[in-house]
């Protein structure tokens, strides 16, 4: 069994991390957004992957979804720990917060979202009811009740396209759709795991309250100072993780 993090924004590196070794890889899809680190985490094996790049480049809607995870897969990754920085639209995802999502909703458009489009012997379709591999959530779950990290361990988590961030009126859609969180990478990236047979789920950062939720505007100051603490106890989970690998 191998894990592999995939980092969003607030989280290029892991803290901790004894670095083994890297690999460029290329993919039928293109080039993944960096090179796949491997390393070691309390003496256990994982791999770790920049989703926008390293240095941080690549804006959501340009990222190479399928490169990405055709090229963990190619490396042998049977788990995968997607960590996001998102905006907090439900009561209890206030900046700083981390949660564990069990439900997600795509809002995004114009992305590569599957690896099943062309030259296919038969149409191919995949269960998503799960989104989240439940094993995978609860193994995150009981590592942050074994490390005394607070967390969110439900919600349903909205993927915009980006970049720009969402207005009054969307956010208030989404809340009246069921979104507790919003963030701009969590598809296709879940999809293209599942259609892999990766176990898949995701650590949201909240950096923000989504638009309207509270007054005034959002800024990249705000952003910045509730990610430096989150994404300091997002790294803290993982290691708890660590301990919890097979």
């Amino acid at each position: 069994m191998t894990l592999a993090i995939i980092g969003g924004t607030g989280l290029t590196q892991i803290n901790g991390l004894t670095i083994t070794g890297q690999q460029s890889l290329e993919t039928p899809f293109g080039p993944p957004s960096a090179d796949f680190v491997f390393g070691k985490l309390h003496g256990k094996q994982l791999i770790f992957l920049a989703r926008h790049g390293n240095p941080h480049r690549i804006p959501p809607h340009k990222i190479n979804y399928r490169a990405n995870i055709w090229g963990l897969k190619q490396l042998g990754v049977t788990e995968v720990i997607a960590v996001a920085a998102v905006g907090g639209i439900g009561p209890e995802m206030a900046p700083a917060k981390i949660a564990v999502p069990t439900q997600i909703i795509d809002y995004s458009y114009g992305r590569e979202h599957t690896f099943f489009a062309d030259d296919l012997e038969h149409v191919t379709h995949i269960d998503f009811t799960e989104p989240y591999t439940p094993a995978l959530r609860q193994r995150i779950i009981q590592a942050a009740e074994n490390a005394a990290i607070e967390i969110v361990t439900r919600g349903t988590y909205g993927c915009t396209q980006g970049p720009r961030l969402e207005t009054v009126a969307e956010i208030k859609r989404m809340t009246q759709d069921g979104c507790d969180l919003v963030g701009m990478t969590g598809m296709p990236e879940a999809g293209l795991a599942r259609e892999l047979d990766m176990a898949y789920a995701n650590i949201s950062v909240v950096a923000n309250w989504g638009a309207g939720i509270v007054d005034g505007e959002i800024t990249m100051t705000e952003i910045e100072r509730n990610l430096h603490v989150g994404m300091s106890n997002a790294i803290e989970l993982l290691k708890a993780i660590s301990l919890l690998a097979d």
